[in-house]
């Protein structure tokens, strides 16, 4: 069999040659979370910054024999200090990337949304899965299975221009973006249908930039050339898309989730849209599957950071 990690392993080793990015790691309060910080320092991806009760974090490493010896900790009583505290040093400049340790994600993203304190920016806040499925050529980015429950219109918007520039950052030569409904036809009585034409033609307008879109697209059409051919879907997105649009969230969750436990894929995951990726991780998650959740993290921190130079310069 084909090495199963390879567009993963792809990915990690873009990174090589970029310095380790400075991450503020909430919680990391058990051996699967604080496990998963260690192999990433270890490859170069993150320098992090452990958030949480000291005592706690020392156990669960002594317990284990994890070495966190040379890790800074900076202490927190619970999950939810951590979370605020992570954030903090965020905003303070000490981090460029945001990691979730054993708290839950609500927890975190509740500190990352709050107005005063947290890390909004203008664009709305979703969640990209990398999913690196046996047999198919490329990654697939698929949004948003995570975040965004029921998107609107106008937020579909900026999840899409997340995941375009994610592609980007990611090295996509060509971005191809599928809008997914259960079918490639308009149908007004089908309201993501609706959704992907009018994506489509904000694309055309410049509203949305930097990668080819359309839709609406059935899923075996928009990653099938055959099955895009029979239908007589003439389009340089259809049967090649490398970014598949989901009309919400539980249509992402189950397709994300199809893919992990009957095409045998894994997924990394991120969420995009604040000052700094934050790198969502699953205890389900295999070792090379979190190593690439960083390595996505650490490839967008190296793009805005040459992206600021560039706009200082």
């Amino acid at each position: 069999m084909k090495n199963k990690h390879e567009k993963y392993e792809r990915l990690i080793a873009l990174c090589k040659s970029l310095p380790p990015t400075s991450t503020a790691v909430a919680h990391p309060c058990d051996q699967s979370s604080l496990q998963a910080v260690v192999d990433a320092a270890r490859a170069g991806l993150i320098a992090p910054i452990l958030v949480g009760p000291r005592a706690r974090i020392e156990a669960v490493a002594k317990q284990h024999g994890i070495n966190i010896s040379k890790l800074e900790i900076v202490d927190a009583p619970h999950s939810e200090a951590s979370a605020a505290a992570a954030v903090a040093l965020v905003r303070e400049g000490r981090a460029e990337a945001l990691m979730k340790g054993s708290l839950h994600t609500d927890e975190l993203m509740g500190a990352v949304v709050r107005r005063d304190t947290g890390l909004r920016t203008a664009r709305r806040i979703s969640h990209c899965f990398i999913m690196d499925v046996p047999g198919h050529a490329d990654a697939l980015i698929i949004t948003d299975a995570a975040v965004n429950i029921a998107p609107t219109l106008k937020e579909k918007v900026d999840i899409v221009q997340n995941a375009i520039d994610l592609a980007r950052d990611l090295g996509m030569p060509e971005v191809r973006v599928a809008i997914l409904s259960a079918m490639e036809t308009v149908n007004p009585d089908v309201p993501s249908t609706l959704e992907a034409a009018a994506l489509c033609k904000m694309a055309d307008r410049k509203q949305i930039t930097g990668a080819l879109l359309d839709g609406p697209l059935a899923l075996d059409n928009a990653i099938s050339l055959q099955a895009a051919q029979i239908k007589k879907i003439d389009s340089p997105v259809a049967g090649r898309a490398n970014v598949l649009v989901v009309p919400d969230l539980e249509a992402g969750n189950m397709l994300a989730k199809s893919l992990s436990f009957l095409a045998g894929a894994d997924a990394a995951g991120i969420v995009l849209g604040a000052r700094v990726p934050i790198i969502l991780t699953s205890r389900a998650d295999s070792v090379t599957t979190r190593l690439a959740s960083c390595a996505v993290a650490a490839l967008v921190a190296a793009a805005r950071r040459a992206s600021s130079s560039k706009a200082v310069g």
